[in-house]
């Protein structure tokens, strides 16, 4: 079977999920495909280029949308697989939100070019596409960090965080807090995701023109 880049982003993606990026290296690599190190420099130019295709294997996952589908239904596809797919491999989008990775490759491209083309289609101009577009990667990095983060390191206390604040959470003195909070504990980071998606894209649709102004009837 003959090794190819794709070959070994697959595995380095497997790896990566499985402990981690910093435990990822080149040898730990070779070994998962049955090759010594130095045969993946054939392929992958060095370590920064293994995390920017394993991080492309991830976009390339998401199937593109039927074009002829409106604006907001492509984006409700796209947004949704992405998150899906994110939350599969959460260590990536750690390794986005630090700036370690990037997705290089033809096909996270298409995935991303398909995303802003949604918002062109949208009406919006270039500038409010682009910070469309960083907010929606913004609601995607969050939703699936708070979702998968790992729990805490076993840090000792007195009290649980979650009774804690609610013996201090009173109805005199912090009444919004004291409504809210069992609705807060009770929160799901997919549907919380959902839930801004919908806003996002009720806020990109373009307010409907007001009808001329009524004229005052005739005493």
């Amino acid at each position: 079977m003959s090794l190819t880049r794709e070959k070994i982003f697959d595995a380095a993606l497997r790896l990566a999920d499985e402990q981690g990026m910093a435990a990822l290296s080149m040898r730990k690599v070779a070994a998962a495909v049955g090759v010594e190190a130095m045969s993946l420099y054939n392929h992958v130019e060095n370590k920064g280029d293994l995390l920017d295709g394993l991080t492309a294997r991830v976009f390339e996952e998401v199937a593109l949308p039927d074009p002829g589908l409106a604006w907001d239904d492509r984006l409700r596809w796209l947004a949704e697989r992405l998150h899906a797919s994110f939350a599969r491999h959460p260590v990536v989008v750690r390794a986005l939100a630090a700036q370690d990775a990037n997705p290089r490759s033809p096909g996270a491209l298409r995935v991303i070019d398909a995303l802003l083309k949604t918002l062109l289609d949208a009406g919006l101009p270039d500038e409010a596409a682009a910070r469309s577009y960083r907010s929606l990667l913004g609601m995607l990095f969050g939703s699936v960090l708070t979702g998968t983060a790992a729990p805490g390191a076993g840090v000792a206390r007195a009290e649980p965080v979650g009774a804690w604040f609610r013996r201090m959470v009173t109805a005199e003195e912090l009444p919004s807090l004291h409504r809210l909070l069992p609705a807060l504990e009770a929160g799901d980071c997919v549907q919380d995701f959902e839930y801004q998606l919908e806003l996002l894209i009720t806020g990109l649709r373009p307010v409907k023109p007001a009808g001329p102004p009524r004229r005052p009837a005739r005493s």
